[in-house]
């Protein structure tokens, strides 16, 4: 029987690309947009969903934040997300805690933050 337990990956921002899973990464939010309620596809229930502008000394990326994890989320604090993964949205990157992610509160405070790299910004097309 083939185990197909996936390793985790210990990732900066900047080193962040489409597909990548099982992503541990430690980041501050920087700031966030407006709370906006959307339909799931999949069973037509009512989620919120917040984005966010997350960085560390290596970059910037887009992350939403999704239902109770909003209320835990403050802006200029750093958090620590396990088993993440890297979507595209309508083109774009994003850092996403999906459905067996967690974020935690980080023990040490990111303090340098690289904002001239936006992680978010450069097109990739689907393959």
């Amino acid at each position: 029987m083939t185990d197909f337990k996936i390793e985790a990956i210990e990732a900066t921002i900047a080193e962040l690309k489409p597909g990548m899973k099982s992503v541990n990464i430690t980041f501050k939010v920087m700031s966030t947009g407006e709370e906006r309620t959307v339909e799931s596809r999949s069973d037509s229930q009512k989620h919120r969903v917040l984005d966010a502008r997350v960085g560390d000394s290596t970059g910037t990326i887009q992350m939403p934040f999704w239902n109770e994890t909003i209320d835990t989320l403050k802006e200029g604090e750093t958090y620590t997300l396990t088993n993440g993964y890297v979507g595209l949205f309508k083109g774009n990157i994003r850092l996403q805690s999906g459905k067996f992610g967690t974020i935690e509160k980080a023990g040490t405070p990111i303090v340098e933050i690289n904002s001239t790299i936006d992680m978010s910004a450069e097109e990739h097309n689907r393959r």
